[in-house]
């Protein structure tokens, strides 16, 4: 009996080439097993047989996301894949979105199943959720010995052409796709058993649960903003020269904080940006058009603010999860407030 021929995406550190100093390599294509695609096997069992491994660093595929898509399509095509499997990736946003985006593509141009599996926080779980079957996965590889069976018996019923449960009998993200079915008991009766598990505070849960949309409100207007001290936050990814902390360009895990103290302006000799995703001709060779340094200092001198902070913050905006931002936000934020800061400008690209 022939065996179904499965081909595995993952990214440079899963094929042990290396970390962030390796971000940046082409796609590669690897005879066999690399890496995570031993315990893809071990879950596909003996009817499947992993015949390659497609290889690309995440720098490289977020940066050429049409070129890089193409190319691994290309080297696929030759080993006429019955199922494709891409990850997990868990909670790194950029090889999430390379997961997402590798995996739509192969059903398109394939029609073949394909799953993959990522942290729910992660930005490629929210782009393609609609598109393809992910399994919910943890948010570190911690995760991937019960990650990879979830992956695997789901793969295998989309294979065999089986009924896909819910997302909670078979572990796969809420797609936000409403399906009708008959259920033995009428709406009512199953309607006062929840209630009834509800006032006894027994476990309960709905059978149409509703988006949790996280809400801030907004603190009061600043009444006289020449009194007080002012600090630009920025999504821009604005840097020194050399991205010395390794900022990533899209999905950051991470921020910086960088001095201006005695600067009249964002010179390009000093500062650039490497955030993702848009054309950054202007802002390298104008920095202030993202951090607008110059025009702060004219209005601190002018009085129609009190005072600049001494440095700005920085981070990237593209594909950054909210939990990512969220924290960096809740950290740095203290170190504003201690620093006397009582407003921040919010720039992006």
């Amino acid at each position: 009996m022939e065996k179904i021929r499965v081909v595995h995406y993952i990214n440079q550190f899963f094929a042990q080439i290396g970390g962030e100093e390796k971000a940046d390599i082409e796609p590669v294509l690897m005879e066999g097993i690399v890496g995570p695609g031993l315990a893809l096997k071990s879950g596909l069992g003996d009817d499947y047989e992993v015949v390659a491994t497609v290889i690309c660093g995440d720098t490289y595929f977020g940066g050429n996301i049409e070129k890089a898509t193409k190319t691994i399509l290309d080297m696929i095509r030759t080993y006429k894949p019955d199922l494709f499997v891409a990850g997990p990736a868990f909670n790194a946003g950029r090889y999430g979105v390379a997961c997402g985006a590798v995996a739509k593509a192969v059903e398109e141009e394939f029609n073949i199943p394909v799953v993959t599996g990522m942290y729910k926080e992660n930005p490629g779980a929210d782009m393609f959720k609609k598109d393809l079957y992910i399994i919910e996965t943890a948010n570190s590889a911690a995760d991937m010995r019960k990650a990879m069976p979830k992956i695997c018996r789901l793969a295998k019923k989309l294979v065999n052409k089986e009924e896909i449960l819910s997302p909670s009998e078979e572990g796969y993200i809420e797609r936000g796709i409403r399906v009708n079915y008959f259920n033995e008991r009428r709406g009512s009766e199953r309607a006062i058993d929840l209630i009834l598990k509800k006032v006894a505070g027994e476990p309960y849960g709905t059978e149409y649960p509703m988006p949790v949309f996280d809400r801030v409100p907004p603190n009061p207007a600043v009444k006289d903003i020449s009194k007080i001290k002012i600090a630009v936050v920025t999504s821009g990814g604005i840097v020194p020269q050399g991205n010395p902390d390794r900022i990533e360009s899209s999905s950051a895990t991470k921020y910086g904080v960088y001095d201006i103290t005695g600067m009249e302006s964002m010179t390009k000799d000093k500062f650039m940006t490497v955030h993702g995703g848009y054309d950054r001709a202007y802002v390298l060779e104008n920095p202030n058009l993202v951090v607008p340094l110059d025009v702060l200092r004219e209005m601190e001198k002018e009085g129609v603010i009190g005072e600049l902070a001494n440095y700005f913050v920085t981070t990237t905006g593209t594909g950054t999860s909210v939990g990512n931002a969220k924290a960096f936000g809740e950290e740095f934020s203290k170190k504003l407030v201690a620093d006397g800061v009582e407003a921040v400008i919010l720039t992006s690209t």
